[in-house]
Formats: C-alpha cells, sequence, structure tokens
C-alpha cells in the first residue's frame, strides 16, 4: 500500500526554539507553538498540547536546554529540572529525558553547560526517531497475519519520535499487506482517538474506522478485529503496562476473545525503578475533562468525577512487548529487563 508521503511532525527544533503542534486545536486548526524555556513547556505538556510519552520526553529535554541557553547556571539547570518534572507524573519518558540533559550539563564545564545541554537533548530526539522505525518494523514482524488492528489514544507521530509506537506498528504492516485497516477507539473523555488518530489515519491513506470506546468488547468477540496493538507510558520491571485509561478492559476483551494483545514503545518507556504496576503513579487529571467537552457541559456541574488518566494492564495480558532493541514474549521480569540489558563488551 502506497502511504501518505508528507511526513506528519508534531515537534520542531530549529537550533535555538521548540515548536510544537497545538494537539489540542486538532483536526479543527493547525496551530503551532514557539516555546522558550522550562516554564512554558511544562504549561505545554500539562495542558496537553504536547503528548504521548516519547513526545512528553522530547519536549521537556529542549525545555530544559533552552532555560540553560537563557540562564546558563546550575541554580536554573536545578529550577528546570523541577518544573518539568512537576507536570505530569506517569510517564516515565519525561523523568528520563530531564535526568539525562541534567547529567550532560552537570558534566560539562561552566561555558559549555548549555552546549551540552542542547547536545543531550537533540540526540534524545534522534534516538527516539530510530526507535519508532526499529521497533515499527518489529510489531508489524510480530502481527505480519493480522489484517484489521484495534488500537487505542493516539500512538502516531503526534505522541513520539518517528512515526509513532503502536500507530507506526499499523503503518508498517500496511506497507507490507494489501488490505490492513484500523479500529480507533476514541480514547474518552478528551477523545485522542477520535481527534488525533482519526486525523493521523486520514492523512496517511489508511482505511479505518472510528468506534466508541464501548464498543471494543463486542467488536473483538465478534472476531472483527485480529489484534489489539497500543503504546505505552510506563513499562514496570515485571512487565506490567501504564498506559492511556480504558486500556485495559482491551486487554481483558482480547483475552477473552482469544485475540493477541500487543504493547508497543520504545525501551524509553520501560522503568527497571518501579517493580510492579501497582507502584506506578496514576495521574488524576481535572473534572472539567469529563463534565463537559468543548465548552460544553454534558453532566450537571456539581457531579462528583474521577478522572484517572491511565489504567495499568498486568503483564500477563500482553501477548508482546515490541520496542526498537528487540520484542519481549512472553512478557515478565526476565524478558523485560534483557531488552534494557546493556550488550556484552
Amino acid at each position: 500500500m502506497a502511504i501518505g508521503a508528507s511526513p506528519i511532525q508534531a515537534v520542531r527544533w530549529d537550533g535555538r526554539r521548540l515548536a510544537v503542534l497545538d494537539q489540542t486545536l486538532l483536526p479543527a486548526q493547525e496551530a503551532w507553538l514557539s516555546l522558550a524555556g522550562a516554564r512554558d513547556t511544562a504549561d505545554a505538556i500539562v495542558r496537553l498540547a504536547v503528548r504521548g510519552a516519547p513526545n512528553i520526553g522530547i519536549a521537556a529535554a529542549y525545555g530544559l536546554a533552552m532555560e540553560l541557553a537563557a540562564r546558563p547556571s546550575l541554580g536554573a539547570l536545578e529550577e528546570g529540572s523541577e518544573i518539568l518534572l512537576a507536570s505530569r507524573p506517569t510517564a516515565v519518558n519525561l523523568a528520563w529525558a530531564v535526568e539525562r540533559v541534567r547529567t550532560a550539563a552537570l558534566g560539562a564545564g561552566p561555558s559549555t553547560l548549555a552546549s551540552a545541554a542542547r547536545a543531550e537533548a537533540q540526540r534524545i530526539h534522534a534516538s527516539e526517531d530510530a526507535a519508532s522505525a526499529a521497533l515499527a518494523a518489529g510489531g508489524a514482524a510480530v502481527l505480519d497475519g493480522a489484517r484489521t488492528l484495534l488500537t487505542h489514544c493516539n500512538t502516531g507521530a503526534l505522541a513520539t519520535g518517528g512515526r509513532g509506537s503502536a500507530l507506526a506498528v499499523c503503518i508498517a504492516l500496511a506497507e507490507r499487506h494489501e488490505g490492513v485497516k484500523v479500529l480507533a477507539c476514541e480514547t474518552r473523555p478528551l477523545l485522542q482517538g477520535a481527534r488525533l488518530t482519526a486525523w493521523e489515519l486520514q492523512r496517511l491513506g489508511i482505511p479505518f474506522a472510528l468506534i466508541v470506546d464501548g464498543a471494543a468488547a463486542g467488536l473483538l468477540r465478534g472476531g472483527e478485529a485480529d489484534a489489539v496493538v497500543v503504546g505505552c507510558d510506563r513499562v514496570a520491571a515485571n512487565g506490567d503496562v501504564a498506559n492511556k485509561v480504558g486500556t485495559y478492559a482491551h486487554a481483558l476483551a482480547a483475552r477473552a476473545a482469544g485475540v493477541p494483545f500487543v504493547v508497543a514503545g520504545p525501551t524509553s518507556t520501560i522503568d527497571l525503578a518501579t517493580p510492579t504496576g501497582d507502584a506506578i503513579e496514576i495521574e488524576e487529571r481535572d473534572a472539567a475533562e469529563v463534565l463537559g467537552f468543548g465548552g460544553v457541559l454534558v453532566a450537571p456541574a456539581d457531579t462528583p468525577v474521577r478522572n484517572p488518566a491511565f489504567d495499568v494492564t498486568p503483564a500477563g495480558y500482553v501477548t508482546a512487548l515490541v520496542t526498537e532493541r528487540g520484542v519481549a514474549q512472553p512478557v515478565d521480569g526476565a524478558s523485560v529487563a534483557a531488552l534494557v540489558a546493556e550488550p556484552a563488551a
């Protein structure tokens, strides 16, 4: 299949400033924000103008680098790091990227502190782009026999480096075989599937249908999807996976239907310091996201709300974890650790 040649980008770096596609306005409007430091980058992350675990990490890395370019000092390094780390708690990529830039800056002399930070941010960006290409190829091999893939949230170029994680697997499979199509879950409450995944698939020319989240289980039971493929925001040491809320329900439905449930993401989402999914901090977001949409209330204003942004799928429900460094299958502590182990000298 011929896939749309025009690359989709969510972040652009010109060497001095970071531009991010404001995803809160898609699909109605394509507007770019120009960011200049840690605070405005953190604000963009909090309000989901930039989102997706790998792209949050990329943006945070540049945010800290820009802060140091403006204020090359250890005080700015620590202050900028704290501001960015406080923006969102669940995706491990943010803390991973900030720590990499911070370490690079601390290892440089006072005169090269800012340039060292910028170089490290650029390395992070390049490595995430490369990881996307590698895991896409690996995921397409794992799912070679599948033709209809069900996915959740947004895991394309809007969320990661390169062409994405789970959506990049769908793209790679569509390039290999005719007849590949995607069932995209809308992803309540902020409709990342409806607003963003549908936008990407339409631009790419990949056949798809948008479904409400609650339809997924019945369609899987009816044999209308050959596999479920999703991304991840954090993978615990034992293989438990945190991803956009609603993912666990798809995993349960896939298990009941005998359908593979595959998680795709770069190794930067693996957190060996978190032993199990129970130890992952789940971000609880504002009630307004559930009470209304687009400024219109859909429930009484004083309705009590729970709004967890993520849920955790136990490793035992994950058929395979696909990364740029290989595939964990079965998914357990040993196979996950092997993915991030340093190669023998």
